[in-house]
């Protein structure tokens, strides 16, 4: 931006004693494009960081792909291990294992908390299927020995402090899934287990009611024999893909078996995200709307305190583009000015913010109960061009006006 335009169009922007209340108003649409970049910088960051953290727990809390058997009664595969050989030979998965998912109540004393049992064996499979796995694997959590004879259990975080049991502690799990018929009357099947390990996913939902436990334990809870399962679990190479794999899964198994992958069971949760991230979006632009309309109403302003001065440089030799050039140069450099200091702002905000986390929420709402953030390189590029383009436009009706004044006119004007 160089030569006698810009000159003249930055000697508009600058404040002098006559023109301070126009210089007030540039610094309004200043500010109103700062307000809007930083605050749509921060929102976008906020729900990229939010949608990519649920990703990655849920990715880490659960294998990519189940496999069910239908019919029966609850999730029952009965000789699963043909399915789990066909599923293991499938292009694409890494890892597979069979487990058992139950509903049960979990009782210490006089107080009972709802859960969700699984029953995992770990040693089947070639590497772990979710983070749980890998700390046992690591020795980190474990199922055993216990002190009192009973199972191990791995229990949530959440859940753990609800019942308040740790270590060593003893609870007793109730299955509604499998109940008898005594001469007493009906009876759930009730089995006692020690706490051995309490894990923590960093998923609320996970946290206040998922527990692990060895798969014999739980097959016995349930009066299952041993060739008898909930389902087969599988990893894929790319986790992206597991929709494409569950599709040949199904394929290749055939009736009576069905699939269900990551992405459709949680592909209601990923939707509303997606559909609250545009929605903050379109309005959040709305800010940077307003502040174009002030540039709009900024170079109207400027037209016409500088009339006369526009007509005399018009009658000096200056053309209608060079007139043009210099409202538009004058209005796209509020909207540049503008735009940085909001990327500026919004980079800052998005910083302290993932350094620092000073922003809770509440865990049963939200899934989580810290604010996440991640900046999409992509999404910060399309905030600053929309900024700029709708700065550029806002200056195309007022610099036009400008452009067509007649010099004897603007001369005389008053």
């Amino acid at each position: 931006m160089k030569g006698p335009e810009w000159f003249i169009a930055r000697r508009y922007l600058s404040s002098r004693r006559r023109g301070r209340f126009l210089s007030l108003i540039t610094l309004i649409a200043v500010g109103g494009i700062f307000l809007g970049v930083t605050a749509l910088i921060t929102v976008i960051a906020v729900m990229t960081g939010l949608q990519r953290d649920l990703q990655s727990k849920i990715l880490g809390s659960n294998p990519h792909i189940y496999v069910f058997e239908q019919g029966g009664t609850g999730f029952r595969m009965s000789n699963w291990r043909p399915v789990y050989e066909k599923v293991l030979a499938t292009p694409g998965v890494i890892a597979a294992e069979p487990f058992i998912m139950t509903q049960v109540a979990v009782a210490r004393g006089q107080y009972a908390q709802p859960g969700q049992l699984f029953g995992v064996d770990v040693s089947i499979s070639s590497q772990p299927m979710t983070d749980v796995e890998r700390q046992i694997r690591a020795k980190e959590l474990a199922f055993g020995p216990t002190r009192s004879g009973n199972p191990g259990v791995l229990v949530g975080r959440r859940l753990a402090d609800k019942l308040g049991v740790g270590p060593g502690d003893v609870v007793t799990l109730i299955s509604g899934e499998n109940i008898h018929d005594t001469p007493t009357g009906i009876m759930p099947s009730i089995r006692q287990f020690e706490v051995t390990g309490v894990f923590s996913t960093g998923m609320y939902e996970y946290d206040t009611q998922n527990l692990y436990a060895e798969m014999a334990p739980v097959q016995d809870l349930l009066s299952l024999d041993s060739a008898t399962v909930g389902g087969i679990a599988a990893n894929v190479r790319d986790p992206w893909k597991a929709h494409e794999v569950a599709a040949a899964l199904h394929k290749r198994l055939s009736f009576p078996y069905w699939t269900n992958d990551w992405q459709e069971l949680n592909s209601s949760l990923f939707s509303a995200l997606k559909l609250e991230k545009l929605a903050m979006a379109v309005i959040l632009f709305l800010i940077v709307l307003v502040a174009a309309f002030n540039i709009i109403s900024t170079l109207i302003m400027v037209v016409a305190d500088k009339t006369r001065e526009i007509g005399i440089l018009k009658s000096m030799g200056l053309t209608s583009a060079s007139v043009l050039r210099i409202f538009v140069m004058q209005g796209l450099a509020v909207g540049i000015i503008g735009t940085t200091l909001g990327v500026g702002g919004g980079l800052l905000l998005v910083e302290l913010l993932d350094r620092y986390k000073f922003v809770s929420l509440p865990g049963d709402v939200y899934f989580i109960d810290t604010l996440p953030v991640a900046l999409d390189p992509l999404d910060l590029l399309v905030i600053i061009v929309a900024s700029v383009v709708i700065a550029f436009a806002a200056t195309i009706y007022p610099a036009s006006q400008a452009s067509k004044l007649m010099p004897v006119e603007a001369i005389r004007h008053e």
